[in-house]
């Protein structure tokens, strides 16, 4: 009688294993750079943002008449001071909360009330579909910058007008995108089945419509807090924001304006912090959407 061999376990090579890796790695990050750079950006801003009362290197608010517009690298600055003696980094690097906060909160506030508007609008049709597309679209005439200012200035300047002022301006465009693909969602057939079953219109809406909706409505709020980091910015800078000594870079940007002949760099740096910040969540965006839909990543 033979007795049963045991397995032999199988070895893999190191080559092999390097191989698995870069293919969970390529899996994991969609095969796309811009995910990644994306990703990395924003990571990076949100760590900042986390560590910044214990990594500063000096006091945001803290000023210094005997070193005012100091060049990076001097003075013990890293990237020096801005036009009232404040170290540039330090005040970025708190900064970074405001400017996620301007751009996250209003971006998923006018998610829920715009995609909230949307649905009802795109399910229910009729003349309730008609009015909430005609205010819609008188909200669509007006620039949405202006629109903003007028409203931060009704409501006076401040973190919390100008984050309402966002709201209002935002709460349009996911509305209307929301609309047009409920509009298109009530065509499919499992829809239509649904309804014909006796499913309630509410139990449809949730279980049949709402996540189909999902992928793109998440695509399209990570590219709207890119443009919203802008907006937000544009907004301080016109003093709308956060009032001073906050550490606001939009703020930081406008202060900046009386050195940008002698000490450029005040004004600069925080510009293109903002460049870079809203570059990292467009990035995030197109990523996320190669991701859902691979049919736009062949088409590049």
């Amino acid at each position: 009688m033979n007795a049963t061999a045991a397995p032999v376990p199988r070895t893999v090579s190191r080559p092999r294993l390097r191989e698995r890796l870069r293919e969970r790695l390529r899996a994991a990050g969609g095969g796309n750079a811009t995910t990644a750079i994306g990703g990395g950006i924003v990571a990076l801003t949100v760590l900042v943002a986390l560590l910044a009362p214990w990594t500063a290197p000096a006091d945001p608010l803290a000023t210094d008449p005997s070193a005012i517009g100091l060049a990076p690298f001097s003075g013990g600055h890293l990237l020096g001071t801005d036009e009232v003696g404040r170290d540039i980094l330090s005040r970025l690097m708190h900064g970074s909360r405001l400017a996620l906060l301007v751009a996250v909160v209003p971006t998923l506030i006018a998610l829920l009330i715009g995609g909230l508007i949307g649905l009802v609008s795109g399910y229910a049709g009729g003349w309730l579909d008609s009015v909430l597309m005609r205010v819609f679209d008188v909200m669509f005439s007006f620039p949405g910058i202006l629109l903003a200012l007028g409203i931060g200035v009704a409501l006076g300047p401040g973190l919390t007008s100008m984050v309402i002022a966002m709201v209002v301006v935002t709460v349009p465009e996911f509305g209307r995108i929301v609309r047009g693909s409920v509009v298109s969602l009530r065509q499919e057939q499992y829809v239509e089945a649904a309804a014909v079953l006796g499913y309630r219109h509410r139990r449809i809406a949730l279980r049949h419509i709402v996540p189909n909706l999902l992928g793109g409505l998440t695509v399209f709020a990570t590219l709207q807090t890119g443009r919203n980091v802008i907006l937000g910015a544009s907004l301080a800078f016109l003093g709308l924001g956060a009032q001073p000594p906050a550490p606001d870079w939009g703020q930081m940007l406008s202060g900046g304006r009386a050195l940008l002949v002698t000490s450029p760099h005040v004004a600069t740096i925080p510009g293109l912090v903002i460049v870079v910040l809203a570059i990292g969540f467009n990035l995030l965006g197109d990523g996320v959407r190669d991701r859902l839909d691979p049919r736009s990543r062949s088409r590049s």
